[in-house]
């Protein structure tokens, strides 16, 4: 590129980079909750995930917003995958080996 066609972009503001963008609408998981039967929408935040070694150690929890019993439930990959890539917090267990 020459010196005039870059010199656009180091003059370029932050405010005109971004000024085409929209707002990002934030991800919302649907749950169910075992013990009061409630089923509601949850944000990312509200929601923790828990890798472990092995299917038996892989799980998310989250605290039911009707009755707030602590919910967990197994995770398996597409759950894992699902969460992971809706921002969920995770946490990865470590074996003792």
């Amino acid at each position: 590129m020459s010196e005039s066609s870059t010199s656009g972009v180091r003059d370029m503001t932050v405010a005109a980079a971004f000024a085409g963008m929209r707002s990002v609408a934030p991800v919302l998981f649907r749950a169910g909750c075992p013990d009061c039967r409630g089923r509601f929408e949850l944000a990312a935040s509200a929601l923790r995930l828990a890798i472990g070694a092995t299917n038996r150690t892989t799980f998310y929890s989250f605290t039911c917003p009707d009755c707030g019993a602590v919910v967990r439930k197994p995770a398996g990959e597409r759950i894992v995958e699902l969460l992971t890539g809706g921002g969920v917090r995770t946490l990865r267990l470590h074996s003792t080996l």
